[in-house]
């Protein structure tokens, strides 16, 4: 694993169904407290459209002229669901990064 990649594993945040809360503090905390200098915000399917509400409250709102959108990166992913037929599901990668 590239040093890269490593050091974004520390800092990503993945979008699921706890309170949209938790999800900005966390993402305001990387950057506030660890000293993150980039915070990957990801997200599959349902949870996209969250992942964009929290990537632009916590730049706009919390860290606001300190955090810019530095990439976006959509994809998508094919998985076996629950009844064993394959499904696609899209995903989301957003990068945040300090000024």
């Amino acid at each position: 694993m590239s040093e890269k990649s490593q050091k974004e594993d520390n800092h990503t945040v993945f979008i699921g169904p706890k309170p949209f809360m938790n999800y900005v503090t966390g993402v305001v905390m990387q950057f506030t407290t660890q000293g993150a200098d980039e915070v990957v915000i990801k997200a599959r399917g349902k949870f996209i459209s969250r992942a964009v509400d929290i990537a632009e409250v916590s730049a706009k709102r919390f860290l606001e002229n300190t955090v810019a959108v530095k990439d976006i990166k959509i994809d998508s992913e094919e998985f076996e669901n629950k009844e064993g037929k394959q499904v696609r599901v899209s995903t989301i990668e957003i990068t945040l990064s300090k000024k």
